[in-house]
């Protein structure tokens, strides 16, 4: 369990799958991890949401973004294309989250800048210990600028 002394960070899941939604929503508060996760469920919704346009007016702007690749409308390797071109977006972190093991994805993640791709385990438990252990990693490795 990690200090609740640690400042929370602003977490952007970009996420289609309400299993693995519930999934990363536990881990997080199984690990004490004490990040504000707001969640989107494709790529439209995400640029809306940075950019604070409609519903998402207002909202504070993420330290950091946990990117699925397969969704509907705008997956996340067109997301993290057009966020990595854009100069207001383009220096928030992007870790990919994802089922896919392609070679493909991962080039073209890293290609486009991705901070980190992380594989979901399919098994349960499996999953919650990556989703854990990604958590701890944004509190000990992800800095936010002073703001």
């Amino acid at each position: 369990m990690l200090s609740s002394e640690t400042t929370p960070i602003e977490i952007l899941l970009v996420e289609d799958t309400e299993a693995d939604i519930l999934l990363t929503e536990e881990a997080f508060a199984a690990a004490g991890i004490a990040n504000r996760l707001h969640v989107v469920r494709d790529g439209v919704d995400a640029l809306a949401f940075l950019r604070g346009e409609g519903v998402y007016a207002g909202v504070p702007r993420p330290d950091v973004i946990l990117l699925d690749i397969n969704m509907p409308r705008m997956n996340g390797l067109e997301l993290l294309a057009v966020l990595k071109r854009d100069p207001l977006l383009m220096t928030i972190p992007v870790i990919i989250l994802t089922t896919s093991q392609a070679e493909e994805d991962i080039l073209r993640s890293y290609q486009a800048h991705a901070a980190s791709y992380v594989v979901k385990p399919i098994d349960f438990d499996r999953f919650y210990e990556a989703i854990q252990a990604l958590g701890r990693y944004m509190l000990t490795i992800v800095r936010v600028p002073p703001g």
